[in-house]
């Protein structure tokens, strides 16, 4: 006879941590997160349900199957995560486990989510993220983001911190590490009219292309000035 543990029906979801590269659609319209291991290769909503990654008809998160969002219990265990090379650029997640799920040691498999809060890590050049920017690689119609300060935006492909949160919608809280402003979409919507901090950091990312654009059109200038002059 095999022996089962006791069905869990808790009051209210579980929460958990896991870590993602935050991604944005090839049109810019839609904001989302991809895994770093298994399922990376499928994009995911603020709010989703989890596919099989192996094509397989059940429902996950199957017993005898991989499938399934993953997560940690603690938040030290996410953010050990981030030590290794290839997981630098990533953002830390906390999520709401919903649905069936199955709970283990470390953390849970899971059929639907929804991350509350996302935290950016600084930017490759140590100052605090003001906004995510194309990071150079991606999966079929996402390009994948890394955290970047106003200095290193120059003219890549960017959103906001807030223009994230908005993008991805479903009230997702985006807040950068180290000091960082947090830009919580619902409060947004619920205002109407971004607040200060919101603002601050538009403004500070707007200054900066402004800055690299006034830089490259003075380069330009000084090219066209001197084919003039030995013409």
């Amino acid at each position: 006879m095999r022996l089962r543990l006791p069905a869990e029906r808790p009051t209210e979801p579980p929460t958990g941590y896991k870590i993602a590269h935050p991604v944005l659609s090839h049109d810019g319209a839609r904001a989302g997160f991809t895994g770093v291991s298994l399922g990376g290769a499928l994009p995911y909503g603020v709010l989703d349900d989890a596919a099989c990654v192996y094509g397989r008809r059940h429902r996950p998160p199957a017993r005898l199957c991989d499938c399934g969002f993953h997560c940690v219990h603690e938040r030290g265990a996410a953010e050990a995560m981030l030590c290794t090379a290839e997981h630098r650029t990533a953002v830390l997640l906390e999520v709401s486990v919903l649905g069936a799920y199955i709970r283990f040691e470390r953390g849970f498999r899971f059929a639907r989510q929804r991350v509350r809060t996302a935290v950016a890590g600084p930017c490759a050049c140590g100052a605090t993220a003001v906004a995510l920017a194309d990071a150079g690689w991606g999966r079929p119609g996402w390009r994948a983001l890394v955290p970047v300060c106003a200095g290193c935006v120059r003219g890549r492909t960017s959103v906001s911190l807030a223009g994230f949160a908005r993008l991805a919608g479903e009230g997702l809280r985006v807040v950068a590490r180290g000091g960082g402003t947090g830009f919580p979409a619902a409060g947004l919507a619920e205002r109407g009219d971004p607040g200060v901090p919101e603002l601050a950091a538009e403004a500070a990312l707007l200054q900066a292309r402004l800055d690299w654009f006034q830089s490259q059109l003075a380069r330009l200038g000084e090219r066209g000035g001197g084919a003039g002059e030995q013409g």
